[in-house]
C-alpha cells in the first residue's frame, strides 16, 4: 500500500491525496481544488497526476471548495465510484459546487470575450453546472461514529473535525494479507474553543496521520472575543469614520460566525443601530442549512436556542439576493455594514464592492480569515498600495484589517491537542501537509519534540509506501 500527495502538498489549497491498494484498488482522500495561486491556478486544477477512471471511491472531508471543487470535474473525467461524505456535507457540497461551477462558467465567458478580440482559442471551463449536478448523484451518506465498510478490508470511521458543519476526520482501517493498517487524514482541524461548533472528537490510535498545518507555527489571540473584535471594527468604521466595513467573508463557517457574533451583541444590548447586508446569495443558503444541523452546535449554542430561536439573526440585518440590490449598495453613503464573499476577495460579489470602496480613506476592509499571499485578500494585508480589480488599477487609501483569531483552522495548540489522544511512539508515519513549507518546517521540528519519530512534509505528487 503507498500514498501520494496530489494537492495541499507545502501549500494550503487543492487537497487530494491518493492511497493505493495492493489489490489496485484505489481510493482518494478528498478532490479539492486550487485557489489564489495566479497564473498557476488553471493549470494546477487541469491536471491531475493520476487517472480519474481508476479511483474507486473517493472519501471526503468537509464541504469547502479548496477540498471539493475538483469533484465535478472528476466525474466529468471518468470517475464512477461513490463519494462519501456525512449528511451535512452532502448538502452543504451540492450548493458550493453549484455556486463554483456558475463562477467557472462565468469567468471563461468573460475571459473568451477578450481571447476573440486577439484571435486566441476559446478555453473551456473545468466544469458546468450540469456537471456539478451530475456528480451530486454519487454521494453516499456516512454519520459519525460507526465504522463503515467502503470495502472488503476496508472500513470508514468519520469523527468530529470541529472546522465547519459536517466536517470531519477520516479514519480508514484497510486490511491486506491479513495485517490492519490504521490511517487517520484529520481534514481540517476546527477550533476547541469555537463560538459555534462542537470541538473535534478524539480518534482511534493511528498508524499513519495525514495532518493539516495551516497555523502549525502560530497562535490566535485569546485576549479578546470575536464579538468583541468586530464591534472594535464596527465602532471605528462606522461611528467614528462615518463610512462602510466592508468584512470579506467564507460563505460556510465564516459568515455564519461574524452574523453569531453580531447576535450576541444585540443580546447585550452593544449592537450599534446600523444597517448590516450579507451580500452573498450563497451564504444566505449555507446559513439556511446550517440552522438544520443544531445538533452539532456546542453546549453554549445549545443553551441560547432556547431562548434565541435564530443565534444567526438581529436587528438590521438584510440579505441581498439578486444583483440588482447588490448594486444599489454602491451608491450608498451612510454606514453601513457589508458582509460578502469570497473570503480571499478573489471572486464573489466582495470584489466589486472593494473595488467601489477601495479609493474612499473613510471605507474600511476587515478580512476574517487566512488569505493565500498571492490572491487579493493577500496582497492587501501585506500592505499594497495600489491594486488591479477587474483590470483598472486602485489606489489603496480604504484602511486595511484582519482578525487572525476568527480563522476556523486550529492553531498551534489546537493542532496539538488534536495529537494528544495519540501514542507518538505508535504512529510510523505522520504527513503534514495543507501549510506553507515554512510553516511546516517550524511545526515539524515541534513534533519531533513530542515525541513523533518520522515527521514528512511531501512535495506534490511525492509517493510514500504505507507498511
Amino acid at each position: 500500500m503507498k500514498i501520494a500527495f496530489h494537492g495541499a502538498a507545502r501549500t494550503v489549497t487543492g487537497s487530494k491525496h491518493l492511497i493505493h491498494l495492493k489489490n489496485g484498488k484505489k481510493l482518494l482522500l478528498d478532490c479539492g481544488m486550487f485557489q489564489g495561486l495566479g497564473r498557476d491556478t488553471d493549470v494546477l486544477n487541469r491536471e491531475w497526476g493520476f487517472n480519474p477512471p481508476e479511483v474507486d471511491y473517493l472519501v471526503l472531508s468537509h464541504a469547502h471548495i479548496d477540498h471539493s471543487g475538483l469533484i465535478p470535474k472528476l466525474v466529468k473525467d471518468g470517475f464512477r465510484g461513490k463519494i462519501f461524505c456525512t449528511p451535512a456535507t452532502r448538502e452543504l457540497t451540492a450548493v458550493l459546487l453549484e455556486d463554483s461551477a456558475q463562477i467557472q462558467e462565468d469567468e471563461v465567458k468573460y475571459t473568451n470575450r477578450n481571447r476573440a478580440t486577439s484571435g486566441k482559442p476559446y478555453l473551456e471551463a473545468l466544469y458546468t453546472t450540469e456537471d456539478a449536478k451530475k456528480a451530486s448523484g454519487y454521494f453516499y451518506v456516512v454519520d459519525y461514529g460507526n465504522w463503515f465498510t467502503i470495502d472488503d478490508g476496508v472500513q470508514l470511521l468519520y469523527t468530529d473535525a470541529g472546522h465547519i458543519i459536517g466536517s470531519a476526520a477520516v479514519n480508514l482501517k484497510i486490511t491486506e494479507n491479513g495485517k490492519t493498517t490504521a490511517i487517520t487524514f484529520s481534514g481540517d482541524v476546527g477550533r476547541y474553543r469555537d463560538i459555534i461548533l462542537r470541538s473535534p472528537q478524539n480518534y482511534p490510535q493511528a498508524d499513519y496521520i495525514i495532518l493539516e498545518s495551516t497555523y502549525g507555527n502560530s497562535l490566535h489571540d485569546q485576549h479578546a472575543t470575536t464579538p468583541d473584535l468586530i464591534l472594535q471594527w464596527v465602532v471605528k468604521a462606522c461611528l467614528q469614520k462615518k463610512g462602510k466595513l466592508v468584512l470579506p467573508s467564507f460563505s460556510v463557517g465564516r459568515t455564519q460566525e461574524i452574523l453569531f457574533a453580531l447576535n450576541q451583541l444585540e443580546l447585550e444590548n452593544r449592537l450599534p443601530p446600523l444597517d448590516y447586508f450579507v451580500d452573498s446569495p450563497l451564504s444566505v443558503e449555507a446559513t439556511d442549512i446550517i440552522k438544520r444541523y443544531p445538533q452539532y452546535f456546542n453546549n453554549t449554542i445549545q443553551k441560547i436556542l432556547k431562548t434565541d430561536k435564530d443565534p444567526f439573526g438581529f436587528k438590521g440585518l438584510k440579505f441581498i439576493r439578486t444583483v440588482q440590490e447588490s448594486k444599489l449598495l454602491n451608491y450608498r453613503n451612510e454606514p453601513c455594514v457589508i458582509i460578502s464573499a469570497s473570503g480571499m476577495a478573489e471572486g464573489g460579489r466582495v470584489k466589486h464592492h472593494i473595488s467601489n470602496t477601495i479609493e474612499n480613506s473613510r471605507n474600511t476592509i476587515v478580512f476574517t480569515g487566512y488569505c493565500e499571499p498571492s490572491t487579493l485578500g493577500g496582497r492587501l494585508i501585506a500592505g499594497a498600495k495600489e491594486v488591479t480589480i477587474f483590470g483598472i488599477e486602485h489606489q489603496v487609501n480604504a484602511e486595511i484589517g484582519s482578525i487572525r483569531s476568527m480563522s476556523a483552522h486550529g492553531d498551534y495548540e489546537d493542532l496539538s491537542q488534536f495529537l494528544a489522544c495519540q501514542d507518538p511512539r505508535q504512529v510510523k508515519t505522520l504527513f503534514l501537509v495543507h501549510g506553507e513549507y515554512d510553516v511546516q518546517q517550524d511545526f515539524r521540528n515541534r513534533l519531533l519534540k513530542k515525541g513523533f519519530t518520522d515527521v514528512q512534509i511531501p512535495q506534490r505528487h511525492a509517493e510514500f509506501g504505507l507498511g
